[in-house]
């Protein structure tokens, strides 16, 4: 696998290195040790899929708050799409600041989202289906989200946002909670999170 940073810090893009023959080809879309030796989390609660019937559908920005907070490792597995991560980490250099990253069933290429990052994405083809590997459960209770088009973050999609849940569309705007998200998302060393 080859591991590239991204200009958010811990956030990885993950590419394949395929062994391929007349067959066709063998690669390792995940290697503990591979993850570890980046300083990556390699904790797996969960497993999802997600899939989507129409380009455009938006979904997220979703993430969790401490001590709930979610690593994820995100593929398309079918059709394409664009993945969004926003930095929340309020110590961090770049905090609000965004990656966009297309990911196919074409590229096969890998997202590795920390902990205290928002996610999302929007669908580039009818009939598309995304895998994430989670490090934490979900947890209702830690649940929350940025809305998709807040201006603060600047977020330019590739397409009119179409489908997308109610909750995702009623996400307040971070003028209004960012107090409050700074208070939750700040963890300081050798200290728990805030919940």
């Amino acid at each position: 696998m080859i591991f590239t940073e991204t200009k958010l810090k811990g956030a990885f893009i993950v590419d394949l290195e395929p062994r391929g023959d007349d067959r066709g080809f063998f690669a390792r879309s995940f290697c503990q040790r591979d993850f570890e030796a980046h300083g990556l989390k390699t904790t797996i609660a969960q497993a999802n899929i997600s899939f989507n019937y129409r380009k455009g559908t938006v979904r997220g920005l979703h993430f969790q708050f401490p001590p709930a907070a979610e690593t994820k490792f995100v593929r398309c597995s079918r059709g394409a799409i664009v993945d969004v991560i926003v930095d929340l980490r309020p110590e961090s250099p770049t905090y609000l600041q965004h990656v966009a990253v297309e990911l196919t069933a074409e590229n096969r290429r890998g997202l590795y989202v920390p902990e205290r990052f928002a996610h999302g994405y929007q669908v580039l083809e009818d009939g598309t289906e995304t895998t994430y590997q989670v490090g934490e459960f979900y947890t209702p209770s830690a649940e929350s989200g940025l809305r998709y088009s807040d201006p603060r973050l600047g977020i330019e999609w590739p397409l009119p946002a179409t489908d997308m849940s109610p909750k995702d569309q009623a996400w307040t705007l971070l003028a209004e909670v960012e107090p409050e998200l700074r208070r939750r998302m700040q963890v300081r060393a050798g200290e728990p999170a805030v919940a």
